[in-house]
């Protein structure tokens, strides 16, 4: 599971004409699925959105989550996080979880969040999406449950 998170003041995601997902602050997913993600991968990743010290306290340190600052999450499926670059110039997406493992895990993710308490909302699975944000900072970060096994630095 990958997940870029961008810091926003506000973020909507609209397929065609219709608004599917809108936030004020908080924090704008986007979410890619690999095959064999499941179960450990969705909690751990929504523990790490949740809990991601990005939003600063009175003294301006990165110390307050989106939960401690009661904001909202908005999701986008984001398969092309999966792209293989390597070859060519055309990306190969041969990595990223098909449609019917991805979609269901996209739902959990969501779920998992809103019962954090958290307000979310979401685009459309396999849509072609147009995410309007307002990145704050800006603020981006990189999640990767292959971090899961790998043995911390210092």
């Amino acid at each position: 599971m990958r997940a870029v998170v961008q810091r926003v003041s506000r973020a909507r995601v609209t397929v065609v004409d219709e608004t599917t997902g809108a936030i004020e602050a908080g924090l704008l997913v986007y979410l890619g699925i690999g095959p064999e993600d499941g179960d450990r991968e969705v909690a751990w990743l929504t523990s790490k959105v949740a809990d991601l010290r990005v939003f600063p306290d009175e003294e301006g340190r990165f110390d307050r989550s989106v939960s401690d600052i009661s904001g909202s999450v908005l999701v986008v499926s984001q398969f092309t996080l999966y792209a293989d670059t390597r070859r060519g110039r055309r990306p190969s997406f041969t990595d990223a979880a098909p449609p019917e493992v991805a979609a269901p895990l996209v739902d959990r993710v969501m779920d998992a969040l809103r019962g954090r308490g958290l307000r979310v909302e979401g685009g459309r699975f396999g849509a072609h999406m147009l995410v309007d944000a307002v990145n704050d900072g800006p603020v981006t970060i990189l999640l990767d449950s292959n971090d899961l096994d790998r043995p911390r630095r210092g």
